[in-house]
């Protein structure tokens, strides 16, 4: 009889020591030279604080949350991104890859038993509330998060449309908490936003990767092209990418190669090696492109602007993104529920780990804001004297528009930096 038939109705107190007895005789019978031997001195010590925990916590604990406690802590203790979900976690993590998830819209990791802002989504109420990169959650309505677990953390944050939650946020400029309310909300993400930003140079926003987003990319160079006609260059930006789904940083990257190698992955398991090749086909006929990132570009993200960047198909600009390089595998459980494990790492085209490393931009651009500076009592023109002369066509300077370059720059700095060098990109390949 197998040994699962033997085990179903016992507690997991007795199913505990019944794995030791199966280890110990399993272990005896191995070869003493084996380097995989398990270690039955760190089970026992396991049992040992299980049945302290049973015998003597202040109140009874069943043996289903133990256990289920202990295979969290187990993962969590490995690296920030490995988790246990059960199912509802598991289903919504199923959710958020096709673009509609219920909550706030923060991309969060774990960092020294803190929760760390990523990045928040695009459209989001954590976008609204000015969530940003870096960010540390202390507090969800007023009860800290320290030491909780990413993903105890995340179900505090989860709750009904509508209903509000509070965060205690750090933030490195700030002396004191802040304190943020935020509505949750069903968030529907596009992932993909694009328009002409001038003539024809196009905008191509990404804001994660979600499972069409390869698709979805070539379906709005297509709606530029009929806006613009040909382009002669595209920005892409990927400014608080949290990431997504492997195969679409791969689509993404394919639309703008030829050939060679996009990223490769490699771990302890013949099947967590692989590589991504490019097929043939740009879909901007190798017109020139600027990617935006920054500190909140991560994982997907940072595989893109790193192929492209090898490739030098494209100039990376903005600040050195969040550096995680690390493939995380969902595998499935019996009951519905899921393990995400860290499998393996990221490798650009070049061989560089993005793993704590990120992508260094080939154009550093700091995060800043651009305003006119005005004289006291406003800046003085010709056009302010008394009995100015008007221009030779009749009409006064003083009537003229804004520049669109000045007007880009006070609402984007970064963005209208990206156009200018796109312009004498195109002007030197002229």
């Amino acid at each position: 009889m197998r040994l699962s038939g033997l085990l179903q109705g016992l507690t997991a107190g007795v199913l505990v020591a019944l794995l030791i007895a199966n280890v110990q005789t399993v272990t005896a019978q191995s070869s003493a030279a084996s380097d995989d031997e398990l270690p039955l001195a760190e089970i026992q010590r396991f049992t040992e604080v299980y049945e302290r925990i049973q015998r003597d916590y202040v109140e009874s604990v069943d043996d289903e949350r133990l256990i289920r406690n202990a295979i969290r802590g187990m993962l969590s203790g490995l690296d920030p991104h490995s988790a246990y979900l059960d199912r509802d976690a598991y289903q919504r993590l199923q959710e958020g890859t096709r673009g509609e998830f219920g909550g706030l819209g923060i991309e969060v990791g774990s960092e020294d038993g803190l929760i760390k802002v990523i990045a928040p989504i695009d459209g989001t109420p954590a976008d609204a509330a000015d969530i940003r990169p870096g960010d540390l959650i202390m507090r969800v309505n007023g009860e800290s998060v320290k030491g909780l677990g990413l993903q105890a953390a995340v179900e505090r944050m989860r709750g009904e449309p509508g209903s509000e939650v509070t965060l205690g946020i750090l933030r490195d400029d700030a002396e004191t908490t802040i304190e943020v309310t935020l509505e949750r909300a069903v968030i529907q993400v596009d992932s993909v936003r694009a328009r002409v930003l001038e003539s024809s140079f196009g905008y191509l926003r990404v804001s994660q990767f979600q499972s069409r987003t390869g698709e979805d990319v070539l379906e709005a160079i297509d709606g530029l092209r009929d806006q613009a006609g040909p382009l002669d260059g595209l920005v892409l930006d990927l400014r608080n990418n949290p990431g997504g789904v492997l195969d679409a940083a791969v689509a993404v990257s394919d639309a703008f190669l030829s050939q060679g190698e996009i990223v490769s992955t490699s771990g302890r398991v013949a099947r967590s090696r692989d590589a991504f090749t490019a097929t043939p086909n740009d879909a901007l006929n190798g017109a020139p492109m600027v990617v935006l990132v920054n500190a909140g570009s991560a994982s997907a993200a940072e595989i893109v602007a790193g192929a492209l960047q090898d490739h030098q198909r494209a100039v990376i600009m903005g600040e050195a993104t969040f550096g995680k390089g690390s493939v995380q595998t969902i595998l499935p459980l019996r009951d519905g529920a899921a393990v995400k494990l860290t499998t393996a790492r990221y490798y650009t085209p070049g061989g560089r780990s993005i793993q704590a490393e990120g992508i260094q931009p080939d154009v550093e651009v700091a995060n800043l804001q651009v305003r006119d500076a005005e004289a006291p009592g406003g800046t003085l023109r010709e056009s302010d004297l008394p009995r100015h002369l008007l221009g030779d066509g009749g009409g006064d300077a003083g009537d003229a528009e804004e520049p669109p370059e000045s007007a880009l720059a006070t609402r984007d700095y970064a963005l209208a930096e990206a156009l200018n060098l796109l312009k004498g990109l195109t002007i030197l390949g002229d």
